[in-house]
């Protein structure tokens, strides 16, 4: 991977899971997560462990679901590997709190679950065939 392709991947991963992450966590709050988890809740929000899980998060995606699709050009690939990497990371930390914190409901695992999967799919394709696109007018696809 060139280092084109990979700043023209990591930022297409960051601006498409960023803002389907956003979309996701606007919505799904105070229908989501608010009433199962409120009581767990911080009052203000700390940015700082965000913008860390999401450097991290991207920089995988990158990695481990888009470089090895992108040699081939094969989104769907990056789709798959997307989508495995999601349910990885997410059941990580959904079933670890399952696990391990009193209470924590079933239902907010399952949907954290198939979003996890959905958006890092989402991500990884779109990342893939934005990256493997000519770097130029009329060049070779």
């Amino acid at each position: 991977m060139s280092f084109r392709q990979f700043a023209i991947a990591y930022g297409a991963t960051a601006a498409v899971f960023l803002g389907l992450d956003a979309l996701w966590l606007t919505t799904m709050a105070d229908l989501l997560y608010r009433p199962a988890l409120g009581h767990l809740l911080r009052e203000r929000f700390a940015p700082w462990p965000a913008i860390v899980f999401y450097a991290v998060y991207v920089a995988g995606v990158v990695a481990l679901a888009v470089a090895p699709a992108l040699g081939r050009r094969q989104w769907r690939g990056a789709l798959g590997r997307g989508a495995l990497l999601g349910l990885v990371a997410y059941s990580t930390y959904d079933l670890t709190n399952q696990a391990t914190l009193k209470d924590w409901p079933w239902h907010v695992t399952l949907a954290d679950l198939c979003w996890g999967v959905s958006a890092t799919a989402v991500a990884a394709a779109a990342a893939c065939w934005l990256a493997s696109r000519p770097s130029r007018p009329g060049a070779a696809a």
